[in-house]
């Protein structure tokens, strides 16, 4: 019996090695039929192989080889390719693999949380837009949502020609905003959505990256005891107690099904490592994002956090610092009576507070919100804006693209002076009253009242309240849900500020 099982084991060990050995060559499936090249640039195409196998890759005239390594990963990198198509990709080794109408464009990622997820079938004039989506050069692909604590190579999924059919599911915002670029530009668009409902910053950057910051570390413990305290048992018995409120009737109170905690898309890296990290290298002109309502509760931690997660996505596509253009949150929950502080209102600072960071670029919403929906169906004004950001920053064309912004402010008597910048030509404007709305003045004493305020000249506005004689601090449209006008006279609405920088609710909250 022990000579049989030794037998087997040999046999067993020599087809696995023969295996090994005639390891068909694949790509993971962000190549494949339909794709689009990014466009005057250099592109990676990558796989796997049998160790020491040649591999020849082949695409309009071009010819590339090169020798899978000892872990079976090979890669080369195409020429550009005019813009246009349709090309033929070929990867020969000891198999042979073809992908047929490949585009060569722009291609951009869309990526975020549950705004960006929101699909084209479920927005304001989604009938519409889905009936109009004929747009065969508009090229479609999707990642799953996978959560992992290891870096995954692969996903399943496929790219496709936009059509009505097709589009229906996919990001509205990522889909609208694709249009606008095809059609100003003439050229063949890639979109990429990977965005994951009520995802968190943190889950979107690798954990090596967190930890050598330090300022995460609270957060990382945290989850390492919960997670670890999330047994398959736990799992289970929660789901048991889950089928049985089912079986009972759904009596009160609601409950939700049980989600493994260890799979959440809150959890630091999950989202990096299974949706992200496929697609790290692939040829893209830039990315689209709508995040934030995760992090709102610590928004003060967000300033640094957000561009760590820009300039780490940056440094590992080694693409350079290409474009990253966000989506500030909209407004949302109830309208308060009073000036109030607000968490939402630090996350937008934030945000804006990233715009330091070169190739940036943030689409002000801050009127397209609902108070009652933190996913607002007004999807078409935020693809606006952000084609704004992209058609003037990356094609040329002459168009406004950044909201005013608060640049300085003059004190004189009881009246407060403010001077925004990126104001576009028409000058500053009231939307629907002639005075504008949503400012805030106060004292040393650091409360807040409601403001009188008015228009001089193209780009200030003097502020005033009879019950501050003293003002030291102004704030505008500071707020989860402001009432505020003031926009500029192409309608780009100016972004939400303040003048000081007195402690926020958020400020020490690390977990």
């Amino acid at each position: 019996m022990k000579s049989f099982n030794l037998f087997a084991s040999l046999v067993v060990c020599l087809m696995s090695c023969c295996s090994a050995l005639r390891a068909d060559v694949s790509l993971p499936a962000i190549f494949g039929d339909h794709m689009v090249l990014q466009r005057l640039q250099t592109n990676p195409v990558w796989g796997t192989a049998a160790p020491g196998e040649k591999i020849t890759v082949k695409i309009h005239g071009q010819y590339h080889t090169t020798v899978a390594a000892d872990d079976g990963g090979w890669r080369v990198m195409l020429n550009p390719l005019p813009t246009g198509g349709p090309y033929e990709l070929s990867i020969e080794g000891k198999n042979t693999l073809t992908f047929e109408d490949i585009l060569s464009g722009e291609v951009w990622i869309c990526s975020g949380q549950s705004n960006m997820v929101r699909s084209l079938s479920s927005i304001y004039n989604a009938d519409v837009e889905m009936v109009t989506a004929n747009y065969p050069e508009i090229r479609l692909i999707s990642v799953p949502n996978v959560a992992s604590q290891a870096p995954l190579d692969d996903f399943e999924g496929k790219w496709e020609a936009c059509s009505p059919e097709t589009v229906a599911n996919f990001s509205a915002i990522g889909y609208m905003f694709g249009r606008r670029i095809h059609n100003a530009v003439g050229v063949p668009i890639g979109l990429i959505d990977n965005a994951w409902g009520g995802s968190a910053a943190d889950a979107w950057v690798p954990r090596d990256v967190l930890e050598a910051e330090g300022d995460y570390a609270a957060n990382l413990e945290s989850w390492d005891k919960n997670t670890t305290a999330y047994t398959d048992e736990v799992h289970a018995t929660a789901l048991a107690e889950f089928k049985a409120w089912q079986t009972a009737g759904k009596p009160a109170p609601t409950q939700r099904a049980p989600r493994d905690l260890r799979l959440s898309q809150n959890r630091p890296a999950n989202l990096f490592n299974g949706v992200l990290n496929p697609t790290i290298g692939y040829g893209i002109r830039g990315v689209i994002w709508y995040q934030g309502e995760s992090n709102a509760k610590r928004a003060y931690q967000y300033r640094d956090l957000f561009p760590l997660m820009i300039s780490t996505w940056r440094d590992l596509w080694d693409q350079g610092d290409f474009p990253f253009y966000w989506v500030q949150l909209a407004d949302y929950r109830a309208e308060l009576p009073e000036p109030a502080a607000s968490d939402w209102a630090e996350l937008r600072e934030a945000q804006t507070m990233t715009l330091s960071l070169p190739h940036t670029g943030e689409a002000v919403i801050i009127d397209a919100g609902e108070g009652r929906d933190i996913h607002p169906r007004d999807k078409t004004t935020v693809a606006n804006r952000l084609a704004r950001l992209a058609l003037s920053n990356e094609y040329g064309f002459d168009l406004a693209a950044q909201s005013p912004r608060y640049a300085s402010m003059t004190s004189e008597g009881a009246t407060i002076t403010l001077t925004f910048d990126h104001v576009s030509d028409g000058g500053l404007y009231s939307f629907d009253v002639t005075e504008p709305i949503g400012f805030a003045i106060a004292g040393e004493d650091k409360k807040f009242v409601w403001a009188d305020a008015k228009i001089i000249g193209k780009n200030q506005v003097q502020v005033s309240s009879p019950d501050v004689l003293n003002p030291v601090a102004v704030r505008y449209a500071w707020a989860d849900n402001p009432i505020a006008n003031l926009q500029d006279a192409t309608g780009l609405p100016v972004t939400p500020c303040r003048t000081d920088d007195w402690p926020g609710v958020t400020e020490g909250i690390v977990k």
